[in-house]
């Protein structure tokens, strides 16, 4: 590990590097980071500046480059750190077998770099799975796969399938214990009246329900629950637990309904603020330290700022250096270049 060079960007709370994330990542300290919250370049999908992830000539080098990155990522994230990677997939375009990818601004070349693909045309090319389970290969723990639906997504003109309204988010670990504080992203009750008022007259903290109330709704309120005599003992839930309501609230759980939100600068694919202000709120010690390693616009940074984390962002694209610092910037106080 060599020294750290020398921040594009800083203030008392977050700092931007400018380069490769692999090589910036190369020269961080073992476990200075606290959570990981990024989306990298999508495979093949657009083209911001030269040398980027996600124009590999194949899928299969933007998994090993991504798998490299990581690496070098689960060294700097602390023992008990989380990391939440967001990524999107594509498909096998022309009946050739070339992939190719549509014009997004002028820089954008109208081909991907060609790559003659080993899966017919029209194939989903399932990249966020080919990652997740590459990095499981090196030592990652795949606790989530999270379903971040965009009830607004852009329409597409397809007739021949389904049109696609979700990408993954990948809650990825180091270890079996680690820091995750469901407490602040729990979800008001919604629909059950009954399930609402034992939540919040139950009397007891979080983390400390003795008896958990039985659930009045899937399994029956009159003790019944939905096995019957019927199917026997071996469909019924396991465990008390499976039918308690948490005063404060429940879990999540796994699907996000999370809106997109257009931003208003030179970027086109900043994901909503929604989605890492959960992840940081959950998966970083209060005192900790977010790190972004393809920071793009640097919303992770000005959600870790809000929730009163530090910040550590690494961007190649020197654009959207100076945007995720005027961005930051902004939201400490300042005023915009």
């Amino acid at each position: 590990m060599s020294a750290l060079r020398k921040p594009y960007w800083s203030d008392e709370h977050a700092t931007l590097y400018q380069g490769d994330a692999r090589q910036v990542l190369a020269e961080m300290a073992d476990g200075s980071v606290n959570c990981i919250v990024t989306s990298p370049p999508y495979w093949g999908l657009r083209h911001y500046c030269e040398d980027q992830y996600g124009q590999e000539p194949t899928p299969e080098e933007y998994v090993d480059n991504l798998r490299a990155t990581f690496a070098e990522a689960r060294r700097v994230l602390a023992d008990d750190g989380t990391c939440w990677l967001n990524l999107g997939d594509c498909y096998a375009a022309n009946s050739d077998g070339w992939a190719r990818g549509k014009a997004y601004n002028t820089r954008q070349p109208k081909l991907r770099p060609k790559a003659r693909l080993a899966v017919p045309p029209k194939n989903a090319l399932g990249m966020p799975w080919r990652v997740a389970f590459a990095l499981q290969q090196d030592g990652w723990i795949l606790r989530n796969a999270i379903v971040w639906h965009k009830p607004n997504a852009m329409p597409q003109s397809v007739r021949d399938r389904l049109s696609n309204r979700y990408e993954l988010i990948f809650l990825l670990v180091k270890q079996r214990t680690y820091w995750f504080d469901l407490e602040p992203i729990r979800q008001t009750y919604t629909g059950d009246r009954s399930i609402t008022r034992r939540a919040r007259t139950g009397g007891t903290k979080p983390n400390s329900i003795k008896t958990p109330w039985p659930s009045p709704g899937k399994y029956g309120r009159t003790g019944q629950d939905a096995a019957g005599p019927r199917h026997g003992t071996a469909m019924r839930p396991t465990g008390q637990r499976h039918t308690a309501a948490h005063p404060e609230g429940k879990n999540p759980g796994d699907v996000w309904h999370i809106s997109t939100r257009p931003l208003r600068a030179a970027h086109f694919a900043a994901f909503p603020i929604d989605i890492p202000l959960r992840a940081i709120a959950a998966g970083c010690r209060p005192d900790g330290t977010v790190l972004d390693p393809f920071t793009g616009s640097g919303t992770v940074g000005i959600a870790a700022r809000q929730l009163g984390r530090k910040f550590a962002g690494i961007e190649l694209n020197p654009d959207y250096c100076a945007l995720a610092r005027t961005r930051l910037h902004v939201e400490a106080g300042g005023e915009g270049d």
